[in-house]
């Protein structure tokens, strides 16, 4: 399953007039990078967020959110966010501005 035009453009549209963002196609899908940094991405229907160990780590006590796995290993401080999770403008916003919180920690590349 290709990624979401639909996600991917309203992503788009959050972070749009940011010089401090970069796209990129990656994990069969795309992913925004803040610095250099992966940000946030789209995979299939759903928004994988960058959230560091602590608050990845209680992310996943929410709904629609589980480890980001899509080899059989999941990836640490990551989360997927499933579509019902990402349904509006302002839960879509949330996700980025949690994963942004957690991003704007690491040294630019």
């Amino acid at each position: 399953m290709p990624y979401s035009q639909s996600l991917a453009g309203r992503t788009r549209d959050l972070l749009a007039g940011r010089r401090d963002i970069e796209e990129k196609r990656m994990f069969g899908g795309i992913v925004f990078l803040l610095n250099g940094n992966m940000l946030v991405g789209i995979w299939k229907d759903s928004i994988i967020a960058r959230l560091g160990a602590e608050e990845a780590e209680a992310a996943l006590q929410e709904p629609d959110v589980g480890p980001f796995d899509i080899t059989g290993k999941p990836m640490k401080n990551w989360v997927l966010v499933g579509p019902d999770g990402v349904d509006t403008d302002e839960q879509l916003r949330s996700w980025i501005d949690r994963a942004e919180r957690f991003v704007w920690t690491l040294p630019a590349k």
